[in-house]
């Protein structure tokens, strides 16, 4: 096991042991697994997973800053992170839609407000997909009696 922390400026979201954690990084997706060699990455929107024991979690991250420290750390710097079971897809969906709007209105202002607009288009549509998808397996393990909390 080694110790696992996620922060976003609002803030620590996660600050214990872990088995592994998977994360999306600029150069592609990576698993970090105790004894991992040192490393600083850029982290990219995406899905963080990670699991403890016999637990599982899964997080919807935007951008940010990876560091594999030696002596079994990993930190995990994020502009924003959110737990899959928190998202709501309402709210999402909207927020898509806005920046959706933004990114078009964008493209005809200047180049910054074009890139605003993609970023957050981004970090919405990787909410949703996490979303999405925890609520789907949930789903379909419910339905196979095989749901575990």
């Amino acid at each position: 096991m080694f110790k696992f922390k996620l922060v976003t400026p609002e803030r620590v979201l996660i600050d214990e042991e872990v088995d592994s954690v998977t994360l999306p990084t600029q150069t592609g997706e990576i698993t970090v697994l105790t004894g991992h060699v040192p490393l600083v990455s850029n982290l990219k929107a995406g899905e963080i997973r990670y699991s403890a024991g016999n637990a599982e979690r899964v997080f919807a991250v935007s951008s940010g800053t990876v560091e594999v420290k030696s002596g079994n750390e990993l930190v995990v710097l994020a502009e924003t992170a959110e737990a899959s079971d928190e998202i709501d897809v309402g709210r999402a969906e909207k927020a898509r839609e806005r920046a959706q709007k933004l990114m078009q209105e964008g493209y005809y202002k200047d180049q910054k407000a074009f890139a605003d607009a993609a970023a957050s288009l981004e970090k919405h549509l990787t909410r949703l997909k996490v979303a999405r998808k925890h609520r789907t397996r949930t789903h379909r393990n419910l339905e196979s009696g095989t749901f575990k909390e």
